[in-house]
């Protein structure tokens, strides 16, 4: 019997709230009109990049949580994570919110995991409102996994550059309030109510990448890997999707997904319109910024941003949304391993 890697959420667990920060790369960036706020500059007025990315999931989180009506003391759980040691921005950022806190680590794969768990939570009655979150930020993922800002090397053009960002998402066992906002043309539109569908669980896929700046390369299978579990484990074609998104995979590898996908019976004229990647989304493709994006903050800001705004508004009724992690430490590499990834789904639908 086939092990179904697939949740299906029944008792209809809603996003009540989100937002979306950037830093200045990404308010500049193709998808700066999507953020709710932008840094002015990137240390975000903290002595510390750490701490500015702490204070950046803070922001998300605090703002999520009010945007969907509620107080802090109402929310039964958080579920945030990040990539520094120990989650140290998640962490210290929970200790000042006083709400019940799960640390969540799944490398850049963290925005899905934390959106799958939370969701499980609410759907089973254990919370009926659970926060979740990632961030990462471009100067303190140089510092931990490359090397500090001051020593200038050179980047490869396969390297991806870490996203300064954060998101985060409030569900809850209730819906929010029927809603109606001005679009860009001045007409009134009602706002679309989005659930959490189901969410995909993904197994740890290593190609024998050893590269850590071939980020997109190795976690690219893993995301085939799961979006085919998903499709299988649902009976759904990927045309059922009107978006389907990876989250940091960069344009190597969107490349490589879409070449896997097209192998494995996907037709090119459905990946060419549902398909596309936040790691090559979040930058214009040029020199300064390698092969695109990266980091937890890369797809938690453009999901929580771009993604949920459009399905807010119906542009976008059905998504899955598929955060991907490259699972090394600041060690494995010098120790001759390779950078095994993980990938997990989550589908979202507007109603």
């Amino acid at each position: 019997m086939k092990r179904r890697q697939t949740l299906i959420f029944k008792n209809r667990p809603y996003i009540s709230g989100a937002y979306a920060i950037g830093g200045l790369r990404e308010g500049e960036g193709p998808l700066g009109k999507w953020l709710d706020s932008s840094l002015k500059d990137d240390s975000y007025g903290e002595a510390t990049w750490e701490k500015s990315e702490s204070r950046m999931l803070k922001t998300a989180i605090k703002s999520a949580v009010r945007r969907g009506g509620k107080r802090e003391d109402e929310i039964g759980a958080m579920l945030s994570g990040d990539l520094l040691n120990q989650l140290m921005s998640s962490s210290f950022m929970a200790r000042d919110l006083h709400i019940p806190f799960l640390g969540m680590y799944g490398a850049c794969s963290t925005m899905t995991e934390a959106l799958i768990l939370g969701a499980v939570l609410v759907d089973g009655k254990y919370s009926d409102n659970v926060v979740t979150g990632a961030s990462s930020h471009y100067c303190t993922a140089e510092r931990q996994f490359r090397m500090p800002l001051e020593h200038g090397n050179q980047r490869p053009p396969s390297a991806q550059m870490t996203a300064t960002a954060a998101g985060a998402m409030l569900i809850s066992s209730e819906a929010e309030p029927a809603k109606s906002q001005t679009d860009e043309a001045g007409r009134l539109v009602d706002l679309k109510r989005v659930r959490v569908e189901s969410g995909t669980i993904g197994k740890v896929i290593d190609p024998g990448v050893k590269d850590a700046n071939q980020m997109g390369s190795a976690m690219a299978p893993a995301a085939v890997d799961t979006i085919l579990n998903h499709l299988e484990d649902t009976g759904r074609g990927m045309d059922y999707y009107d978006a389907v998104m990876t989250g940091d995979l960069g344009f190597i590898g969107r490349e490589i997904v879409e070449a896997f996908l097209e192998d494995a019976g996907v037709e090119r004229s459905v990946i060419e319109r549902v398909y596309d990647d936040c790691g090559a989304m979040i930058y214009a493709p040029d020199r300064e910024k390698n092969s695109g994006g990266s980091g937890c903050g890369c797809s938690a800001s453009v999901f929580c941003g771009y993604l949920y705004k459009n399905m807010k508004t119906g542009k976008i009724r059905r998504a899955l949304i598929i955060s991907t992690g490259a699972l090394l430490s600041t060690i494995s590499p010098m120790q001759g391993e390779s950078i095994p990834g993980i990938a997990h789904a989550v589908s979202l639908e507007a109603e």
